[in-house]
């Protein structure tokens, strides 16, 4: 079995929403606005396919990241918010999968820069993402997260009010819930891909003046 072997579909949420829940670190997907949805596949019994990986493009979890890495058009920044594969899957099967995502959102979508994080409290330093040519930026400030009857959520989970899960989680927070905490994490380190060139030159130039003003 090698990578070249699998192929990549663009699917819906529903399709991917169970699997990432069973092999993603952070077995959920609460609180992800994600707009585009890729499946990896390998040929399963019967000459089948089958799910061995997928990916999860979403507006990015923090409002002010779409503005800082792409402050020229931040509306067409997204962040790639989940990404996972079988354990026995071959060496540069994130990278493969990561590429062919990317030529497939620059082909059919106006996104122009794209931005993930890698999380150190799970010993994560980004080596998909080097392998993937993503831009190295540094590391986030420290942290946390909202512990949910020991599952990790985003700590603005409790601010999604307009969201029945959110407002449920806010009311069990503040009546005190001791199953409903924040814990503190480490930083994580922060990369970008850039899928429109001009823009990267124009977002450089940008850095350089506010750099030297």
């Amino acid at each position: 079995m090698i990578v070249t072997d699998f192929t990549v579909e663009y699917i819906n949420r529903k399709a991917l929403v169970s699997f990432i829940e069973k092999h993603h670190y952070s077995h959920n997907v609460n609180g992800v606005q994600s707009y585009h949805h890729f499946g990896l596949y390998a040929e399963g019994n019967f000459g089948l396919p089958k799910m061995i990986g997928a990916m999860m493009y979403a507006i990015p979890s923090m409002p002010a990241t779409a503005a800082k890495y792409n402050p020229i058009n931040p509306s067409r920044c997204m962040e790639l918010r989940r990404l996972c594969c079988i354990d026995d899957t071959p060496k540069n099967t994130e990278s493969y999968f990561i590429g062919k995502t990317l030529r497939w959102l620059k082909q059919n979508t106006d996104i122009e820069v794209i931005v993930s994080f890698a999380d150190q409290h799970y010993g994560h330093a980004g080596t998909i993402y080097k392998a993937s040519n993503f831009d190295y930026l540094g590391e986030t400030a420290p942290g946390q997260v909202l512990m949910v009857d020991g599952r990790e959520m985003h700590s603005r989970s409790l601010n999604q009010k307009d969201r029945p899960y959110g407002r449920e989680l806010k009311r069990r927070y503040d009546e005190g819930d001791p199953n409903i905490f924040f814990k503190k994490r480490k930083p994580k380190h922060i990369y970008t891909y850039y899928l429109n060139k001009k823009i990267k030159r124009k977002i450089k130039k940008l850095d350089i003046i506010k750099n030297n003003s």
